[in-house]
């Protein structure tokens, strides 16, 4: 029989041609960098978290608006499934303070070296610097080799694993989308998810503070909050508090406009405990020193409250250093953003997912329009979906056989 064709060498791609070739069935995977894998290699080089160990119900919640759609690829291909796997594959994996799931090895390359081996005892061919582009008229995927060099090829079936639209240097550029909105496959718009977002900075605070994080602050917006590390650089703020808000900021800018991100200068003090450690102050000691003395404050601490308020603040200081308005403007590009909102919708797809549009025609990873915030939930999805979608298509190219 023809092959069954996976075009795109990410998590999502190599997870379905794994199950597929597992199967017994030829599996040619086609890749357009020179290599497999290269935004999950970088994704480990700060330490790949692969997954998160909260509970199931915790852990399907965090995709929003898209947990029933996933949910049942996940409940099949659990964090703890993910975990046996990479153990399956000598790596094992542990967890850590915030319950998020590392390998021991925290990289990602022996975890890929040695999946790749896998697939090659599989038997799964993989061709790299091979650029989709579409099908020719006979039906047959189009490829581009470069140095004007092309190719056609027919498959059995075909799995669409290109990514989002971030970081396209790694090979995400989102082009796909041409081929899929000409075969009539209903597709959502990219937008940055997981991203920073752009504040208009006065001269000296970038001049003093570019690069300093933010190490014990709280971060509300509206009904949301989190509290992690956040970093101020010279368009704004990012880091993983900005992170978890983004698409709440992102959507309510979309529709209303710039918002006021909150700062919580001492979220480890109740507002009574703040105001009792105010009183204490020198009644002779500056508004400076009575932030740095009465509730140590960092400098970039205070010199983010003024920036807010101004240096002539008169007002409820107390109330004032629990609450500190940051005006964000806008997110950063997809260029810049660790994954995308968007891509093809899912009522373009069948439970199997599968496109209504295209029979034979499945899409999986980050292609398909959900988002998540870090944590390990971006890969196991790609992962549950990838596997998914290679079940779907082992069971249907066998039963046809």
């Amino acid at each position: 029989m023809r092959p069954i064709a996976i075009i795109g060498a990410g998590p999502a791609g190599l997870a379905a041609a794994e199950v597929v070739a597992a199967s017994g069935l030829p599996v040619v995977v086609f890749e357009q960098m020179p290599s497999p894998g290269r935004k999950l290699l970088m994704a480990g080089l700060g330490g790949l978290n692969i997954t998160h160990s909260e509970p199931a119900d915790t852990f399907i919640a965090r995709y929003s608006e898209n947990a029933p759609a996933l949910r049942p690829m996940i409940e099949a291909f659990t964090p703890d499934h993910l975990r046996q796997w990479c153990r399956d594959l000598g790596e094992p994996t542990f967890i850590g303070s915030s319950g998020r799931v590392f390998p021991d090895s925290f990289k990602a390359s022996p975890l890929l070296r040695a999946w790749l081996a896998k697939l090659d005892r599989l038997g799964v061919e993989l061709r790299n610097r091979h650029r989709w582009t579409g099908w020719d008229e006979a039906g047959a995927l189009t490829f581009e080799l470069g140095g004007g060099e092309r190719l056609a090829f027919q498959a059995s079936a075909t799995v669409l694993a290109l990514g989002g639209a971030t970081w396209p240097r790694l090979g995400s550029t989102g082009a796909w989308k041409t081929a899929l909105a000409e075969r009539g496959v209903a597709l959502s718009p990219f937008e940055p998810s997981n991203c920073g977002f752009e504040v208009v900075w006065s001269e000296k605070m970038v001049q003093d503070h570019e690069g300093k994080p933010l190490k014990n602050t709280g971060f509300h917006f509206q009904k949301h909050q989190a509290r992690a590390e956040a970093v101020i650089t010279k368009r704004g703020l990012e880091g993983g508090a900005i992170y978890a808000l983004s698409a709440p900021l992102r959507d309510a800018i979309r529709t209303e406009g710039p918002q006021d991100l909150r700062l919580d200068l001492v979220p480890d003090l109740p507002l009574q405990a703040v105001r009792q450690r105010l009183s204490k102050a020198k009644p002779k000691d500056s508004l400076t020193n009575r932030l740095r003395k009465a509730l140590g404050l960092s400098a970039v601490e205070r010199a983010l409250f003024f920036e807010a308020v101004g240096p002539g603040f008169a007002g409820d200081l107390a109330q004032a250093v629990k609450s500190v308005p940051i005006r964000v403007h806008r997110p950063f590009g997809l260029e810049r953003a660790i994954s995308s909102d968007g891509g093809v919708a899912w009522e373009a797809v069948d439970s199997s997912l599968q496109l209504h549009a295209m029979p034979g025609v499945y899409a999986a990873g980050e292609m398909l329009d959900w988002e998540a915030p870090t944590g390990g939930y971006l890969l196991q999805a790609c992962m549950a979906t990838g596997r998914w979608v290679g079940q779907a298509v082992a069971e249907k190219c066998s039963n046809d056989a």
